[in-house]
């Protein structure tokens, strides 16, 4: 080969590299199309009557309508046509090609990022006071209801009564309704919805070294601070609480923990997190698993007795021993209606395990249809 031609070719495959090159880089800077429930933004280019389209270039057109568009009914209201708005995918490509959107869950995902931000600042919040109970007062952030239990209010808000009694607690603190109130939010929990405030000082570092004293595994006598819905707040020392959620109170089913504690009852729990300055407890953790009992002798294909104990949006929850059960599915009877129709509240039936992992607490069950009622 001449000379010549080599280095025309050496010169054809140089720049094919530089090429190649280029197309790679460009191919890492660019951006992947959204995912369902990521959150996305861009200028609103259509309103219509009934639906809301955005430009999501270069991934094409957003579109919030149907019950998204009725859920944001509010929102909606107050955008105008070039605002640029942030919203959640629902859908990547839905059968017309759009994106679907949701501006309603986006709002609430920032909500709670909001939230986080705000824990970690130990930002000041002035918010008025709703509501009062035995526990302590209701208040609300951003459309969220949030809890400040009786013992994390300063001593010039707290209800100072005699013998600690609750109804003269509860008419001390209604007292309170309608004042606003100087408070730092201490914790967020986005799947029940709920906010926990403080009105007490938050010094970061004193409060590092109050919790530094505690250990993960570390089993403690408390007393009962606050109840609410999704659990207990118990008294570890002065100034410092922590919370039990529902699902660690026992191993049975609780649906109210007011109808298995009081404020003031001494609890024996033992600490499964230390994070961010925040003791979650446990008391079930203290009593024995009913499920090791089955560990080695319950396994698929097995008939078992079961009561039912409670419906759900996916079933009915069967359990064979005190804190012990397993889910019989809707799709098991064709409908939820069906399966209500068959199943009773507190009657026993025979069913057959479809799953059975004792370490992970997860029973599955489908109803055997050839029997009587007890």
């Amino acid at each position: 080969m001449k000379n010549d031609e080599k280095n025309v070719i050496d010169s054809i495959a140089e720049n094919a590299k530089i090429e190649l090159s280029s197309v790679g880089k460009m191919l890492d800077r660019a951006e992947l199309p959204p995912q369902v429930d990521a959150l996305v933004e861009g200028p609103v280019i259509s309103i219509q009557k009934s639906s809301v389209y955005i430009d999501l270039a270069p991934f094409g057109t957003g579109i919030i309508y149907g019950k998204e568009f009725i859920n944001a009914k509010d929102i909606i209201k107050k955008v105008n046509i070039g605002d640029v708005v942030k919203a959640k995918v629902v859908d990547t490509d839905n059968e017309d090609g759009y994106v679907e959107l949701s501006l309603k869950e986006a709002k609430q995902a920032l909500i709670w990022s909001e939230a986080e931000k705000i824990i970690k600042s130990k930002q000041a919040l002035e918010l008025t006071i709703k509501e009062a109970n035995k526990g302590g007062l209701i208040l609300e952030w951003q459309g969220i209801a949030g809890f400040l239990p009786a013992s994390q209010l300063k001593s010039d808000h707290y209800p100072r009564v005699e013998d600690s009694d609750k109804d003269k607690i509860l008419k001390a603190l209604k007292l309170l309704i309608g004042k606003r109130i100087n408070v730092v939010m201490i914790s967020a929990l986005p799947k029940e919805g709920k906010l926990i405030f403080s009105e007490k000082d938050n010094n970061p570092e004193e409060r590092q070294e109050i919790v530094g004293k505690y250990t993960v595994g570390a089993e403690l006598e408390c007393v009962v601070a606050g109840i609410v819905d999704f659990g207990v707040f118990l008294k570890l020392e002065e100034g410092l609480e922590g919370l039990v959620h529902i699902s660690e109170i026992d191993w049975g089913l609780v649906e109210d923990p007011r109808t298995m504690f009081k404020v003031g009852d001494k609890v024996k729990a033992k600490i499964i997190e230390i994070k961010d300055g925040k003791i979650s407890l446990s008391i079930k953790a203290l009593k024995e698993n009913p499920w090791n009992e089955f560990e080695n002798t319950l396994k698929k294909g097995d008939i078992v007795s079961g009561v039912v104990i409670k419906f759900n949006k996916h079933g009915a929850l069967v359990s064979i021993k005190q804190g012990v059960a397993g889910l019989v599915h809707n799709s098991g009877f064709g409908s939820e209606e069906k399966l209500k129709k068959t199943l009773e509240l507190g009657k026993t039936y025979n069913f057959q395990v479809t799953l059975f992992e004792a370490k992970d607490q997860r029973m599955t069950l489908v109803y055997l249809e050839d029997q009587k009622k007890d």
